[in-house]
């Protein structure tokens, strides 16, 4: 089990309970939507806001904790920073699924990087297109 509160603390924020809560259901669920994470946490905290939601996942997003991944047509997806990997983004249902970098993509970025003189200092690579759900479903 991730220790949220360490998480928070090694960002810099305190680890208030709202905090902890958010973090827990992006956790156990995955890639999710603000409106999404605000219906599991308002279930077990009812006096929590949609704002205060909102207002925290922005924070920790912007101190590393948490990543947005956005989806074309469709809001923005947050999950918990983790070791670098690629999206799939299926633009239909806006489900996104994690796979892991393979040594051909690290190898290329750092080619790119050393070429431009550019200082990488991490990286999100989300492909966008139609999930294998969605396909069969249209066939």
């Amino acid at each position: 089990m991730t220790d949220y509160a360490a998480l928070l603390k090694q960002s810099g924020l305190k680890a208030t309970f709202q905090r902890m809560n958010i973090l827990e259901c992006i956790d156990l669920h995955g890639h999710m939507s603000i409106e999404a994470i605000y219906e599991q946490v308002v279930k077990r905290h009812p006096s929590l806001s949609l704002a205060t939601v909102y207002k925290n996942i922005i924070l920790m997003v912007e101190n590393g904790v948490l990543v947005e991944v956005p989806i074309t047509g469709k809001k923005s997806k947050y999950e918990l920073a983790k070791e670098d990997h690629i999206h799939l983004v299926c633009t239909e249902c806006g489900e996104v699924e994690d796979k892991p970098m393979q040594s051909k993509t690290d190898a290329l970025f750092a080619s790119i990087s050393k070429q431009e003189n550019f200082t990488l200092s991490k990286q999100q690579i989300n492909l966008y297109g139609v999930c294998s759900h969605c396909q069969e479903a249209v066939a």
